[in-house]
């Protein structure tokens, strides 16, 4: 007779147990995906696929303060439990004092429970696709019949995390989120054109619809035209404007600033809070309770960090306001940076909402306004070439059309570009209005986004790029 696997809320009970240490947490990541791959109009892949990550913070007094020791492994009974319980009281007790000590939170200080805590985790399967993959059969006939060839994949999970503390903190978080992306090449393999965004079910995502573009882009695609480095008028799409600012957000470490190290510090010391660092009317914030991109409420950290603190597992989390009508308002920290720098508590939460006041329409209002132009798909290979400025380099991908008249007239070569996120905030000229995006270069990491494309008058193409 078999045994049914201990649940994850038992697993995390039994790790505080068995922890030793003066305080400890415990934390449980629970996994649900599946997934579809198709190449050449025909799909070749589909799985499904659970895991449990379980990690174990343990704190111990030592000399000159608490030490911590965290330790992350997987974990399906309790003897793995109390092994990850050993160590993670190991470590701490042979660690130096944390800098970011602070007393742990209590449940009174903690969000109100959900009253889910004794939930089993949520999942999924390749039945979320059901309809997605009917529709997508239609279209790889109508591919072949065009002599086009769609390459692609797509993937849904359900993450169910927990957290436990012995100061009697319990929550829990259900976290769906799912991506998809298809490319589309001529049967010569000569040119090629790609589509993707975000989605928590799939019932949102039409191939019809994406079939459409795909073909829009090729047809542009049809006449190849050659152009020089250089500034040009360029249209932003929302992925794009993603691309962009994720990494603008990764790089808004509330201490790090303060420390003089980064493009939101200020000139003698301490941090551009407070300073205008964008156009009026610029809004970029983060909130767990944006429609269509919630994320968790609560803190969930498994190590320390310039921006977040195992201290502060379980600290709620509500809408922050990183620039407000063009102000810096806010950076990344934890309870101990907060302390640093002397402003709120404002940890990272897991989405990005840009929102610009003026900005009405989408790409087409924004491409028929220009004269001489770039429109670009999305951007890849990002890398951070000057933290002072945050002047970051990268390359366009699958897709550079050129405008003429307000209309697209056919496709050109790729560029490297050099651009700064935070400049470009100042200098654009025009906006869409604001609609949920995906990250082509991050959204494996960073899902949920809603931001608008953009037109900059002098983007700069710093050089031709031989990438195809």
């Amino acid at each position: 007779m078999s045994t049914a696997a201990p649940s994850p809320q038992h697993l995390l009970e039994h790790a505080l147990a068995a922890s030793t240490a003066d305080h400890t947490i415990a934390l449980a990541r629970a996994r649900s995906s599946a997934n579809l791959r198709w190449a050449n109009n025909t799909l070749t892949t589909n799985g499904a696929m659970e895991d449990l990550q379980v990690t174990v913070i343990s704190f111990v007094s030592v000399p000159g303060g608490q030490a911590t020791g965290a330790v992350t492994g997987t974990a399906v009974n309790t003897v793995q439990v109390e092994e990850l319980a050993q160590a993670a009281d190991a470590a701490a007790r042979a660690g130096a004092p944390a800098e970011d000590a602070a007393d742990l939170l209590t449940p009174d200080q903690a969000p109100a429970s959900m009253g889910d805590w004794g939930e089993q985790p949520e999942a999924t399967s390749v039945d979320v696709y059901r309809d997605f993959s009917r529709d997508l059969g239609e279209i790889f006939t109508r591919a072949q019949e065009h002599e086009r060839l769609l390459y692609g994949f797509v993937d849904h999970e359900v993450v169910t995390s927990y957290l436990a503390s012995s100061t009697g903190v319990r929550l829990r978080h259900v976290q769906p989120a799912g991506h998809y992306g298809i490319t589309a090449k001529d049967a010569g393999l000569t040119t090629s054109a790609w589509v993707g965004g975000s989605t928590r079910d799939f019932t949102d995502v039409e191939p019809a619809r994406l079939e459409k573009d795909l073909e829009q882009r090729l047809g542009w695609a049809s006449r190849r035209i050659s152009l020089p480095a250089g500034r040009y008028d360029t249209i932003l799409p929302p992925t794009a404007v993603a691309d962009l600012l994720i990494y603008a957000y990764w790089s808004s470490g509330a201490r790090v600033a303060h420390e003089g190290q980064s493009v939101f510090s200020a000139r003698g010391g301490g941090t551009r809070i407070g300073q205008a660092i964008a156009r009026p009317g610029v809004h970029l914030y983060s909130d767990p309770n944006y429609p269509g991109l919630e994320s968790e409420h609560f803190v969930q950290a498994a190590v320390s960090s310039n921006t977040s603190s195992v201290f502060d597992n379980g600290l709620p989390l509500s809408r922050t306001d990183w620039i407000r009508d063009g102000t810096l308002s806010a950076l990344v920290q934890n309870r101990h940076s907060a302390a640093l720098t002397g402003q709120p508590v404002t940890p990272m939460i897991s989405n990005l909402i840009l929102d610009v006041q003026s900005g009405t329409g989408g790409v087409e209002e924004l491409t028929a306004g220009v004269e001489r132009g770039l429109l670009l798909t999305c951007l890849w290979y990002i890398r951070e070439v000057d933290p002072q400025t945050l002047l970051l380099t990268g390359l366009t991908r699958d897709g550079v059309y050129l405008v003429e008249g307000g209309e697209v007239v056919g496709a050109v070569n790729n560029f490297r570009f050099n651009e700064s996120p935070v400049d470009l905030l100042n200098r654009f000229g025009s906006a869409s209005a604001t609609e949920v995006s995906f990250s082509r270069e991050w959204g494996d990491y960073f899902p949920r986004t809603a931001t608008p494309a953009l037109r900059v008058g002098d983007f700069n193409m710093s050089s031709v790029s031989q990438a195809q």
